[in-house]
């Protein structure tokens, strides 16, 4: 079982992480558009390549993101524990012993 401290940290993590993932989301749909309109504007140009690479580096950035985002709540998932034992419904009319 994972420490608190640990907890605490993967679940700043995640947070930070989902915070940098729009970020990097917006970033995806700015330079899509921008490739978009400079290759319309004058395909094959060097403005139009720094957008494409652009767009090629947030969309890597975007993956990983998520792909990291995915491992820590897969891990978060793997590391909650049950000790309590499972609540079974009680017949109406029955007390506590």
């Amino acid at each position: 079982m994972a420490s608190k401290s640990e907890l605490v940290k993967s679940l700043r993590a995640v947070r930070q992480l989902r915070h940098v993932r729009g970020f990097y989301a917006l970033g995806l749909a700015l330079w899509t558009a921008s490739t978009a309109w400079t290759a319309w504007q004058s395909p094959g140009s060097p403005q139009m390549w720094v957008s494409v690479l652009l767009l090629v580096i947030f969309s890597g950035l975007l993956g990983l993101t998520s792909l990291w985002l995915q491992r820590l709540r897969a891990r978060e998932r793997s590391d909650v524990a049950h000790h309590a034992a499972p609540r079974t419904s009680r017949a109406p009319g029955h007390a506590h012993a």
